[in-house]
C-alpha cells in the first residue's frame, strides 16, 4: 500500500523566515522518494516539533488499527517528535556514560515498524518511523542527504521561525500535541547533543 504523505506546517506567512520553503521543500522530497516512510519529524535540540510529514488522513486510518489512531495528523508528529527526543535523550546518556562520542544514528528495529534518529549538525534531530519492510539502506541514506542540506538551513533564525509556529498553534487538535511534546523533551532540553 502506497501511503501519500504532506507537510505539516502551517502555511507560510508573506514573510517567510530565510530557508523555510527551502526545508519544507527537502522535507516533501524525502517523504516522496522513500517508499515505506510512515512518518517524519524534524525535533529542535530541546525536543519542540520544528516540522513535520504525516500521512494524508484517509490513507492514515486505513493502515492501522482503530484502538491506534491519533486524533489528527498533528498529534500523530507531535507523538514522533516526543519518541524522537526521548530517544534521543536516552542515546545521549548511554554514549556519555559509556564515554562513546557523539551519536549519529539511532536505529529501533520492533515487529510492525522500525524507528531511525539522526543528529542534524545544529542539534535538532530527524526522526523517521517506517513500515517492517522498508529498505533500511535506502532510508538511511535519503535521511543522511536531507540531514547534510538541512544543516546549513537551520539558521538561528529559522529555527526561531519554526519554534515560535509550533508554539502558537493554539486551539484546534495541534496545539495539545505540540504543548505535549514539549513536555515529554523535558528532560532533554538540559542535555545539547
Amino acid at each position: 500500500m502506497t501511503v501519500q504523505h504532506r507537510v505539516l506546517s502551517d502555511p507560510p506567512p508573506a514573510a517567510a523566515a530565510p530557508g523555510m520553503r527551502d526545508l519544507r521543500r527537502l522535507l516533501a522530497r524525502l517523504v516522496d522518494e522513500v517508499p515505506g516512510l510512515r512518518s517524519v519529524a524534524v525535533v529542535s535540540a530541546d525536543g519542540l516539533p520544528l516540522l513535520a510529514s504525516a500521512p494524508e488522513p484517509a490513507l492514515a486510518a486505513a493502515a492501522r488499527p482503530a484502538a491506534a489512531r491519533p486524533r489528527s495528523p498533528r498529534e500523530a508528529s507531535a507523538d514522533l517528535a516526543t519518541v524522537v527526543a526521548g530517544l534521543a535523550g536516552l542515546t545521549l546518556g548511554a554514549a556519555r556514560m559509556m564515554d562513546a562520542g557523539r551519536v549519529r544514528q539511532t536505529l529501533v528495529a520492533m515487529e510492525s515498524g522500525c524507528l531511525l534518529v539522526m543528529t542534524i549538525s545544529d542539534g535538532s534531530l530527524l526522526g523517521a518511523h517506517t513500515d517492517p519492510d522498508a529498505d533500511m539502506s535506502q532510508v538511511t541514506y535519503h535521511m543522511a542527504l536531507f540531514v547534510g542540506r538541512a544543516g546549513h538551513l537551520l539558521t538561528p533564525e529559522l529555527r526561531a521561525r519554526l519554534r515560535a509556529d509550533a508554539e502558537n498553534a493554539e486551539g484546534g487538535e495541534g496545539a495539545a500535541g505540540v504543548r505535549e511534546a514539549s513536555r515529554g523533551a523535558g528532560n532533554v532540553r538540559r542535555t545539547r547533543h
